[in-house]
């Protein structure tokens, strides 16, 4: 049974009071976030539907504050979209199109931009990011509050600096150009979120540093 790291109480202060840590819970059942949430963390990251569904319904009176972070299928999203308070991963228009026409408040987005644009990652190619963001202001349920990505694995220090830093200059630019605001900037996972959090990240999205796994990786 995975079990929550005994010194989260430590790591957490590790963390800079102004990024919020969410924790991606795919690796542990309802039983470890709920210790999460006793210690603090009650931004919780989902990446799959039935296994958010499942956790939603454990967790519902607890206080936590949802993200999917994971891609959303379209023939998914109404199972989702009226639950979670954050999606992390938007990157179609189709999306957006579905979101507004059956969510009932506006959701608070954050596009997900191929900054690197691996051919097997989603996410909007980082020269389209400004003309899509552009494009959801027709859609007053979709409420575009930052950018997300995701580096490349194993990448040395150095180029997640600049990975990460392109992110950040691109948020600067689209806010400029399109007088908006873009407060945050989801970036950084386990192996790279103190890089992230130097080139600026509001929202770390942490997995298997926060429970006793990360050992074995």
């Amino acid at each position: 049974m995975h079990m929550v790291r005994s010194d989260i109480k430590e790591f957490i202060k590790s963390i800079p009071s102004d990024v919020t840590i969410v924790a991606a819970s795919k690796y542990v059942g309802a039983h470890d976030v709920e210790t999460l949430l006793e210690n603090g963390i009650n931004n919780i990251g989902e990446n799959r539907v039935d296994s958010f569904l499942h956790k939603y319904e454990e967790l519902k009176d607890k206080g936590v504050i949802w993200h999917f972070i994971g891609h959303l299928q379209r023939n998914k999203a109404n199972k989702v979209i009226d639950k979670i308070d954050y999606l992390e991963s938007l990157d179609s228009l189709e999306l957006a199109k579905y979101i507004n026409s059956h969510r009932l408040s506006p959701l608070k987005c954050f596009v997900e931009v191929s900054i690197n644009l691996e051919e097997n990652k989603n996410g909007v190619p980082y020269f389209e990011a400004k003309s899509f963001i552009q494009e959801l202001k027709q859609y007053p349920n979709i409420q575009v509050v930052g950018l997300m990505m995701m580096a490349i694995r194993s990448s040395d220090d150095e180029s997640l600096d600049n990975q990460f830093e392109k992110l950040r200059l691109l948020r600067d630019e689209i806010e400029k150009e399109l007088d908006i605001k873009l407060p945050y900037l989801s970036m950084g996972m386990s192996e790279d979120y103190k890089e992230a959090i130097k080139e600026g990240a509001t929202h770390v999205r942490l997995g298997r540093i926060l429970f006793d796994l990360y050992k074995e990786d």
